[in-house]
């Protein structure tokens, strides 16, 4: 479950931030993640409280908004919605489809007291 060390990541990124701005609670943590990045987002929710006890973050609220699939198709030269990896081009049914969006991970916001 590669969800448990994304979630490990995100503390660091909330415990990082809190020492830099001083800020002693988290309250809310928003996450972008690309519906391609083969992320779980159940599984990342329940990771997610697991690893943030006892920490700044501990019983705040997790966020994912969810970015949509997008890609290049290299047959007809447009920018479209892909649902999947590897999915054809649905304007042209091209399998040429190289992925440039919908594929990552990043903390957005933090909500603090």
């Amino acid at each position: 479950m590669h969800e448990m060390s994304l979630a490990e990541g995100i503390r660091q990124i909330v415990e990082d931030a809190a020492r830099a701005q001083g800020f002693a609670r988290v309250r809310t943590v928003v996450l972008e993640i690309g519906r391609l990045s083969s992320v779980e987002p159940e599984a990342l929710a329940f990771c997610f409280d697991v690893v943030m006890k006892d920490s700044i973050a501990d019983g705040a609220r997790l966020q994912i908004d969810a970015v949509p699939g997008q890609g290049w198709c290299l047959q007809c030269a447009a920018t479209v919605p892909i649902g999947a990896l590897y999915d054809p081009c649905p304007q042209c049914g091209s399998y040429q489809v190289q992925a440039t969006g919908g594929t990552e991970m990043r903390v957005k916001e933090l909500e603090i007291e």
